[in-house]
């Protein structure tokens, strides 16, 4: 199997993950100084069903826990399910705020 090349477009305000010379998942954000929101992850759909999108994210939090000083605030279904799925992981979420 083709190597997976996980990178980081700060400037476009994205996560990707390529398979070889192939983009295959893409996850965007919005990032205020304190919090990422994550707000869509996506899988080109020929490579879709074989975990891209979950391993994208799992290195964008990894990512997100080791410069220590963002949490997260996931927008997106697929990430609200990846921290559902992955409680472990919930230490990084934004507190949510009461009225």
């Amino acid at each position: 199997m083709t190597e997976l090349r996980f990178t980081h477009e700060a400037d476009a305000s994205r996560y990707t993950l390529h398979r070889g010379n192939d983009l295959v998942s893409i996850l965007d954000y919005r990032d205020d100084g304190r919090s990422v929101a994550m707000t869509r992850a996506y899988t080109i759909p020929t490579f879709r069903g074989h975990g891209y999108a979950g391993d994208l994210v799992e290195r964008a939090v990894g990512d997100l826990e080791q410069q220590g000083d963002r949490t997260v605030v996931p927008v997106c279904w697929y990430v609200a399910d990846w921290f559902e799925a992955h409680p472990q992981r919930r230490a990084i979420l934004a507190s949510r705020r009461t009225a």
